[in-house]
């Protein structure tokens, strides 16, 4: 796979880092994406020390120009993308629905169901015109395939990602284009720790729900992914995959 290029946003940390490094490591030239360039150059630093092919770039995936930017620059520079990982995403707050902020809810939204929206849009349009077709993978979220208490616009953006990789995998399947999503349960990143932090109770009867009693890591999930991008899951098209230690079997 060395001559394949591969897109992650949201890189800067937890699954995007995992999954980026998984990536180069399996031979893909990488564009690492975050809107924080701290945590995107750290992962940009881990590939390149490690032996890996990356090259970063700043994207907010909420701003359509930064999408259209990231994805244009991507294709003049390297021909063609064969993967996208529409990884980028944000927790919200922890409320009932009839308390839960309207600012907030828009800002989850925007990044978690508008961005990727964004991303899927720019990529299609790219692997459309490509003979190879290319693969996607949204990632999307327990949350995303049932309730999700004091969660509603995280799972209201969750269950659209799988709404739009199913719609997008029956409609460019015949250009060899699959799109699938992986859903995971609450795994050990910082954007998990930080939800961990203000929610323990929560977190606990969670943890007790799943029936291998841990929460997940994101190499675990990167390893999903990547399978995804490889010609092993050739015949892998529209499919939300749970990544949730059987919490949701």
């Amino acid at each position: 796979m060395s001559h394949k290029v591969a897109i992650v946003t949201g890189a800067g940390s937890g699954i995007g880092r995992s999954t980026s490094m998984l990536l180069a490591q399996n031979g893909f030239r990488v564009v690492v994406s975050d809107r924080y360039d701290e945590g995107m150059k750290e992962t940009h630093d881990m590939i390149k020390e490690a032996g890996g092919q990356a090259v970063m770039q700043r994207c907010d995936v909420s701003d359509q120009t930064q999408v259209q930017q990231l994805f244009q620059s991507t294709a003049a520079n390297y021909g063609e993308i064969h993967a996208v990982i529409n990884n980028a995403g944000v927790g919200g707050d922890a409320a009932f629905t009839h308390e839960y902020s309207n600012e907030t809810y828009d800002k989850v939204i925007a990044i978690n169901q508008t961005g990727v929206w964004y991303c899927m849009k720019a990529a299609l349009q790219i692997m459309k015109s490509q003979p190879t077709g290319g693969t996607m993978v949204n990632v999307s979220s327990i949350a995303g395939i049932g309730a999700a208490p004091l969660m509603s616009a995280y799972a209201a953006s969750k269950h659209a990602v799988i709404g739009l990789t199913k719609t997008a995998a029956a409609e460019y399947g015949k250009y060899n284009i699959r799109v699938n999503a992986v859903c995971p349960t609450v795994i050990d990143t910082p954007m998990g720790k930080a939800f961990a932090d203000h929610n323990a109770p929560i977190m606990e009867m969670m943890k007790a729900s799943i029936p291998m009693k841990r929460f997940g890591q994101p190499e675990e999930v990167a390893e999903v992914i990547a399978w995804l991008c490889d010609d092993s899951s050739s015949f892998v098209n529209g499919q939300e995959i749970r990544v949730d230690g059987g919490m949701k079997a």
